[in-house]
């Protein structure tokens, strides 16, 4: 195991393993329901992405496969709120069908300001959210689950969010810089870049990464080049495999093959089938 792919688990917090694994196979957690992002208020643009929700259809099958995005959420889950730390390998939940998931998608670099530890302490956990802000977690969760709706519990977790923000810092821009590179174009030349960009040496490159994301920039580089792998699968309308590993960075069909069964799980043509390409 090499420094970048270090990924311990956070010592003593408590990690809430999934539930178990029922029949049936599991299902991309983006193939099972209407998934919408919404753009955070003014007082949370500055830490988070978006703002989401997730209804699983009432016929979806409960097993959720929860791949690897670079990213660190706060999930609203059948009551609890819930840190899904990064990941670097799939993560199988099992969810009510008919019921709506909510979450908050930190930006890059700005869960360790809101959370306290870097974010190599999490990878692959998922974390009960009141660990990191106790009571108050409790009670956010609280007004959430009494919100009548979907938009409404959206609206409770943004309010309760903001109320917050205004005490915490705003990410280091330079891990944003870091995955808008990474998330665009596969690492190699481009490293070199980032690395002149932020004249920084690799070993301070690699140190940042594990305390943004979890990981090195080499996995972070592989992550978000198998995002670009789904992003082009639900663009495009007749997929060829051979295609899609060339616009998506990999050397060949083989290389897409192994990255995409190590990150999710799945052959290549399972995942085209499960978001219907």
């Amino acid at each position: 195991m090499t420094p970048d792919d270090n990924t311990p688990v956070l010592s003593g917090a408590p990690i809430l393993s999934g539930a178990p694994i029922l029949s049936g196979a599991p299902v991309l957690s983006g193939a099972i329901g209407e998934y919408r992002e919404f753009n955070p208020p003014a007082a949370l643009e500055g830490h988070f992405q978006c703002v989401w929700s997730n209804t699983l259809r009432p016929d979806a099958g409960s097993l959720s496969a929860v791949v690897p995005d670079g990213c660190v959420d706060i999930t609203w889950i059948d009551g609890d709120l819930v840190v899904a730390g990064p990941d670097v390998a799939v993560a199988l939940s099992t969810l009510t069908p008919g019921s709506t998931v909510i979450g908050a998608r930190f930006r890059p670099g700005a869960a360790s300001r809101w959370l306290g530890p870097p974010m190599s302490e999490i990878v692959g956990g998922r974390v009960a959210l009141s660990h990191f802000l106790g009571a108050l977690a409790r009670e956010i969760a609280q007004r959430i689950g009494d919100a009548p709706s979907t938009a409404e519990r959206v609206r409770a977790m943004q309010a309760a969010l903001s109320r917050i923000a205004p005490d915490v810092e705003p990410p280091p821009p330079d891990m944003g810089f870091v995955f808008n590179a990474l998330k665009t174009e596969s690492a190699g030349p481009g490293m070199a870049v980032i690395l002149d960009r932020l004249d920084v040496s690799p070993r301070t490159l690699r140190r940042r990464c594990q305390e943004a994301f979890g990981y090195g920039p080499k996995t972070l580089d592989r992550i978000l080049r198998f995002q670009r792998f789904l992003g082009l699968v639900r663009q495009s309308a007749e997929p060829r495999l051979a295609d899609l590993a060339f616009e998506a960075g990999y050397s060949d069909q083989a290389h897409l093959t192994r990255e995409v069964r190590r990150l999710s799980g799945f052959s290549p043509a399972t995942v085209l089938r499960q978001l219907g390409a």
